[in-house]
């Protein structure tokens, strides 16, 4: 019996917000979404971005089913320039642990973290309420180099490439690409502190972490010791083109497979804009070395992050 995907989605609503010019630190938005710059008070800029899915999900074959579930988040930031530097805090929130459940959304192939003792196969999980609460600072040291200190209660530490949904190429799918747990899973760490020297389309990045997945309680926030080290290189020629190699040492980060995993990734997308409309293609490698083997994701056309838009999103 033949394995099928069928899915009806509606977004619902969408925002934007620009980069933070520290690239790969903070969450990197580096897809379409128009910049909000709402009104400043005292100074700060205020900007945000979210999107709800409306999706009636069918998973073929004896593994799949059919559902409805509505994926969604939030992001707002606030940011202002100092005597010395620039200053953001940035907030992402999602209602997925209400909306999608506690066992996530059916996706056949797809594998990572747990629920009741279990591992969740062929399912997504759903994000946490708090997917992050972080603060930056970035400091010029000359007209081509900064210093940037980064970190948080929740946050993204300097590894892999940009998390998919912010991710211009992915940011429009509904479903995280199946190799998400080899690529990008750290983007929801409990603890991170990141320092970055940027130099004019170089950015080296070094986090401190805590390397366990988020557990099934959705709610809350998990406290953890820092005890998992990463490092991430960027390269961007230009504004199309953006290539990443990153390396991490992760302790104990899967519920049921305690032990220390070294995850590499190496990724380059390509983007174009005109206008509204936008192209975008990414291509990645990851692989996850662990003490019972290794898993990896490779450069194949059935998990690549693909995206050839023309359609107009409304902001308010």
């Amino acid at each position: 019996m033949g394995l099928g995907r069928r899915q009806i989605v509606l977004a619902l609503w969408s925002l934007g917000f620009s980069v933070i010019p520290a690239a790969a630190v903070a969450q990197d938005a580096a897809h379409d979404h128009i910049q909000m710059n709402m009104p400043a008070n005292g100074g700060w800029q205020l900007m945000q971005d979210g999107i709800v899915f409306a999706e009636l999900n069918h998973q073929g074959g004896p593994r799949g089913g059919r559902e409805f579930v509505v994926p969604n988040w939030w992001m707002g930031m606030a940011s202002r320039d100092l005597s010395r530097g620039r200053l953001t805090f940035t907030g992402m929130l999602s209602l997925d642990p209400a909306t999608v459940g506690k066992n996530g959304y059916r996706e056949i192939f797809q594998t990572g973290e747990a629920l009741n003792g279990r591992p969740l196969i062929d399912r997504q999980h759903p994000h946490d309420l708090f997917m992050q609460l972080a603060a930056v600072w970035r400091v010029p040291m000359g007209e081509s180099t900064g210093i940037t200190l980064a970190g948080g209660p929740v946050g993204e530490p300097a590894l892999g490439p940009v998390a998919f949904m912010h991710r211009a190429s992915a940011a429009d799918n509904p479903t995280a690409p199946l190799g998400h747990h080899t690529l990008d899973s750290t983007h929801i760490a409990f603890g991170v502190v990141t320092a970055a020297v940027d130099r004019g389309p170089f950015v080296v990045e070094v986090s401190l972490f805590n390397g366990r997945e988020p557990d099934e309680n959705r709610w809350d926030i998990e406290v953890g010791r820092f005890d998992s080290l990463s490092g991430r290189i960027w390269y961007r020629p230009g504004d199309e083109w953006e290539l990443q190699a990153s390396s991490g040492r992760l302790e104990d980060p899967e519920q049921l497979e305690p032990g220390i995993i070294i995850r590499t990734t190496a990724s380059g997308s390509w983007t174009r804009r005109n206008g509204m409309a936008i192209s975008s293609v990414t291509a990645a490698y990851g692989r996850n070395n662990t003490d019972h083997g290794a898993r990896s994701c490779r450069p194949t056309p059935w998990w690549r992050d693909r995206r050839w838009s023309r359609r107009v999103r409304f902001s308010h």
